[in-house]
């Protein structure tokens, strides 16, 4: 008897005892692991980069322990639409890490870097806070061969563009981006389109797509989309999704049955979005594309005639009433002004009063050329519909992106969504409003956007993934940029580990810089 009982108190200790020393562990936490299931209570156990265990971990005493008792314990959100221009200036990406980011995918609307593997080694040698990868931008290779000419390529400069494409591809691109609504994008034909994206598709990659139009052309900008991804036989992202001007509001129903009925048909379409009502680019978009052809001397030569200054104005001022003018000069609010600094945070309006000017839209129309006259500016144009927002976000297939880029705190007039998408969409959409479950949210967050990229080992908390992983209070998380105060950083975010290393640590911003550059499926091929 006495035997037998030594050995269960023996078995006991040791199932108490831990069977891996671990460098870090998760206690108590409510796991939502990112695959759209129920959470579940457990601990996980991290050795190096690596999720080594999850379940019941008696840690020694030497091992780091967040105790995540009454939090959500998250993989890392995946942004798969950032501007990381800044990245060698902000490599420490704080604007993004605490919005619980833990991977981004830049190079979106058509840009991008180039030369493309020269920029991803230089980047590589730079104390990165989360990781990152790189689309190839058709813009970017257009205007390599092309400059802005408005004009389809010949046979050469189309196999000079293919050609830099697929370099791109064996260098570690993820895919290929589109910018069709600017410059020199949007002198393209699709079929130059499709042949550029059949060669990131034959590297396994994808093709994400900033439309044609997304105002009054969005329906003919979504359906082309939909047949450059058919033709190319390649995966689609139509990019930060949105129904843009009055004339448009309710039209997501149609642009949400076409995604339906091309999944149906076996064609791989998806949506990233954010979740504002106002969206974020230069004032040129308001200004006809054929004016812009050429660049700032050719712009500011047309409009020394009179013929074309007059064609040219009455382009932009049909732009303000039926685009991202809204019909209205409060809705376009200056972001980034070189020349008059003082205007950023202001609006068309505002500075028509300033100038005893009528704030009329046709009175718009000329300060907006003024505006680009002098160079141009970065502006934020309330000209959404939050129906249409929330008809977006509830989509199976819409993933949560920022469309932000890196920003240091008080540098201008930035658009919130910089500072507070994911957060925003936890604390607004899902714990106040009620759009969806949490467990929902976090899948558009995470395993969706991993699962587009390719990434096999990240997007979800598993046993043998990458330990990214974001831990954030549900019921106090929430952005705190406004349009009319951006430079804030959320709340509620509480612990950021990438890589297996802790970034944010008790909502604190630390010193460590563990983030990797990314490459996409051709790069390994092609080493």
């Amino acid at each position: 008897m006495r035997t037998h009982l030594l050995l269960v108190v023996g078995l006991v200790i040791m199932s108490c005892s831990p069977s891996q020393k671990f460098d870090l562990v998760i206690k108590n936490g409510t796991i939502y692991d990112g695959s759209g299931g129920a959470p579940v209570k457990n601990d996980i156990g991290i050795i190096a980069n690596e999720i080594a265990k999850i379940g019941e971990i008696y840690p020694t005493e030497e091992t780091k322990i967040i105790d995540a008792q009454g939090l959500a314990v998250s993989p890392g959100f995946i942004d798969l639409h950032s501007h990381l221009d800044p990245i060698m200036e902000l490599p420490d990406a704080e604007s993004h890490v605490r919005q619980g980011v833990t991977t981004a995918l830049g190079g979106p609307d058509g840009g991008g870097p180039w030369p493309f593997g020269e920029f991803l080694d230089s980047l590589e040698k730079m104390p990165l806070g989360y990781n990152v990868g790189y689309l190839t931008g058709h813009n970017r290779i257009r205007r390599n061969v092309m400059d802005l000419e408005n004009r389809e390529p010949t046979t050469k400069e189309l196999e000079e563009m293919k050609s830099q494409v697929n370099l791109a591809m064996e260098e570690g691109a993820f895919g290929i981006s589109t910018g069709l609504k600017y410059l020199p994008g949007t002198f393209s034909k699709v079929d130059e389109v499709i042949e550029l994206s059949k060669i990131a598709a034959m590297h396994g990659g994808i093709y994400t797509s900033h439309l044609r139009e997304e105002g009054l052309g969005l329906i003919d900008g979504v359906s082309e989309a939909i047949l450059i991804g058919r033709e190319a036989n390649i995966p689609i992202v139509l990019t930060h999704h949105k129904v843009v001007g009055q004339p448009m509001w309710g039209s997501s129903n149609r642009t949400l049955a076409l995604v339906d009925s091309a999944r149906n048909a076996g064609i791989d379409v998806m949506i990233d979005q954010y979740p504002y009502n106002a969206s974020y680019t230069g004032i040129s978009i308001l200004i006809p594309g054929w004016a812009l052809a050429g660049g700032q001397e050719e712009f500011e030569k047309r409009m020394t005639d009179k013929v074309l200054q007059d064609s040219i104005r009455s382009g932009t001022l049909f732009n303000i009433i039926n685009d991202r003018g809204g019909n209205d000069l409060k809705r376009v609010q200056f972001a980034k002004v070189s020349w008059q600094p003082d205007l950023e945070g202001k609006t068309l309006y505002n500075w028509a009063a300033e100038l005893g000017m009528e704030p009329s839209v046709e009175t718009g129309a000329d300060l907006v050329l003024q505006a680009q006259l002098n160079g141009g500016a970065s502006a934020i144009f309330f000209a959404m519909h939050d129906d249409d927002v929330e008809n977006i976000m509830s989509h199976e297939f819409t993933m949560i992106a920022s469309d932000g880029r890196l920003v240091k705190l008080g540098d201008a007039h930035p658009h919130p969504r910089w500072y507070g998408t994911f957060p925003r969409v936890l604390g607004l959409y899902v714990r106040e409003k009620q759009l969806m479950k949490l467990e929902e949210a976090i899948r558009k967050m995470t395993s969706l956007p991993a699962k587009r990229m390719g990434l096999d080992d990240r997007g979800l908390i598993k046993e043998g993934y990458v330990a990214d992983i974001t831990i954030f209070n549900p019921e106090t998380v929430i952005d705190m940029a406004t349009f009319e105060e951006p430079h804030q950083y959320p709340e509620g975010i509480d612990y950021v580990i990438i890589n297996g290393k802790v970034v944010v640590d008790d909502a604190k911003f630390t010193e460590s810089r563990p983030g990797l550059v990314l490459r996409g499926p051709a790069f390994e091929l092609n080493k």
